[in-house]
């Protein structure tokens, strides 16, 4: 009898699993929205050059460089808090994506062909550029979606589309738009 119970208490812990992993990665063309999301501290006067644009948060910048790398990688790996929420979206063609800052500084939503570094150096360790972050002088980023603002994208092009943020690289989304 012990044995079937283990039985049953897998199964559905592995139902709990499967169908939690499949909301994660999926919205519903209902609700496509991103969020664009860090933690600034608006009391710390170190976040050059913007500053921190929000009422809350709490990473200083020192905090953030603390955590832009590891001693086991080669390359950036970014503060946690400086994130995509969700980061994979499945969305039919035709359908409208909502972007939305919910932190206290800018950040790009910018296509990528792979992911690369961004236009900020010092973020960039062990990542090459990606192109699409390369700005002409004195041009305006289109891709920009400054704190507190919104921006709306139609998904075109059946298949997988990466994107990035052009000065935080580690801030990746994946969107696969179906038929």
């Amino acid at each position: 009898m012990g044995n079937w119970r283990r039985v049953l208490v897998g199964v559905a812990v592995l139902l709990v699993v499967v169908s939690a992993s499949a909301d994660q990665r999926r919205t519903h063309d209902g609700d496509n929205k991103i969020a664009l999301i860090d933690d600034c501290n608006p009391q710390d006067g170190n976040w050059a050059p913007v500053g921190c644009l929000q009422e809350n948060g709490d990473v200083t910048a020192a905090e953030f460089n603390s955590l832009r790398f590891s001693p086991l990688s080669r390359s950036t790996v970014g503060h946690p808090s400086w994130r995509n929420d969700p980061s994979y979206v499945v969305v039919g063609e035709g359908k409208e994506l909502r972007l939305e800052n919910q932190g206290g500084r800018p950040h790009t939503f910018t296509e990528v062909a792979d992911f690369g570094g961004g236009r900020v150096p010092p973020l960039n360790q062990g990542l090459d550029v990606a192109p699409e972050c390369v700005l002409a002088p004195g041009a305006v980023d289109p891709t920009l979606v400054p704190p507190g603002t919104r921006k709306r994208l139609t998904a075109t092009g059946v298949g997988l589309h990466k994107f990035q943020c052009c000065f935080h690289p580690w801030m990746r989304a994946a969107i696969r738009v179906t038929e």
